[in-house]
């Protein structure tokens, strides 16, 4: 991401990652039971959004791949750090509200 972004901005980005990795974090523990799935899968996740390299090149390429995606993420600027942490918050915040439903008596499927 680059170029200058308003506080407003900001805010939203944080909000909408927020909400979608709490959403699809609270998705897949309600249909998989697997309560911190989301929270594990979300740095899988944060490379696909950061990094161009191919997902075979980490395999086949990897000497050139990894560098690269250090590179990236040496580059980010603190916005798109903050952005990516809403999402991961997001993340664990689900794994907890279902833990907290479970303890409830709510059962999911």
């Amino acid at each position: 991401m680059s170029g200058s972004v308003s506080v407003v901005q900001l805010i939203i980005s944080v909000l909408l990652f927020f909400v979608m990795f709490f959403g699809i974090g609270f998705l897949l523990n309600m249909l998989l039971r697997m309560t911190w799935l989301m929270a594990i899968v979300y740095p899988i996740v944060v490379i696909f959004i950061v990094d161009e390299v191919s997902f075979l090149d980490y395999i086949f390429k990897p000497g050139s791949a990894f560098p690269a995606l250090i590179d990236k993420f040496q580059a980010l600027h603190m916005v798109d750090v903050a952005i990516l942490s809403g999402g991961l918050a997001g993340a664990i915040v689900a794994g907890f509200v279902m833990i907290y439903l479970r303890k409830s008596g709510y059962r999911m499927f």
